[in-house]
């Protein structure tokens, strides 16, 4: 099936958020609570954060296929250094190959230098369709963001 994305505009906001909250509710409750999910969701997928976001120059890739959206991707770049803010498949497409065929794809398209992103110590299932797409850790990072809440991840970097 081919595969495609759409760059997200202001319209394209309320999408992201929506399939922001699937994704979540789906993967990580088990991980970090549901209080955190909630007030994750609220303060990086909130309409007006998203919206934020984009005027600061992150780019939403609102990944499909011929008949379905599968999920997202959100990114910034400096020079040919990129940085993956966000990057989900919707539950139901997990395991399909999807995160992989895209992935390559933007690495195809864009021909970065590095990519960097982070994810949750405790995401194990990222952290190896990570390892398996080429990315190693590069260091251990605690986020603190607010409401008692931390992000303990992994940065996680792919060199060309």
């Amino acid at each position: 099936m081919k595969l495609h994305w759409e760059k997200a505009t202001d319209k394209d906001i309320y999408k992201v958020s929506e399939l922001a909250e699937i994704c979540w509710n789906a993967h990580y409750p088990s991980i970090i609570g549901q209080a955190q999910v909630d007030y994750m969701l609220h303060k990086m997928y909130g309409i007006d954060s998203l919206k934020k976001q984009l005027e600061q120059g992150q780019i939403f890739l609102i990944l499909k296929n011929q008949t379905d959206t599968l999920g997202f991707l959100s990114y910034s770049v400096l020079e040919k250094d990129f940085f993956i803010h966000k990057f989900y498949i919707l539950p139901n497409f997990l395991g399909q190959g999807y995160g992989s065929r895209f992935l390559n794809k933007f690495i195809d398209v864009f021909n970065p230098t590095s990519i960097r992103l982070t994810v949750n110590r405790q995401n194990f299932t990222s952290i190896n369709f990570y390892f398996k797409n080429g990315f190693f850790i590069e260091k251990v990072a605690d986020f603190d963001i607010g409401n008692g809440f931390v992000m303990n991840d992994f940065v996680m970097l792919r060199k060309s």
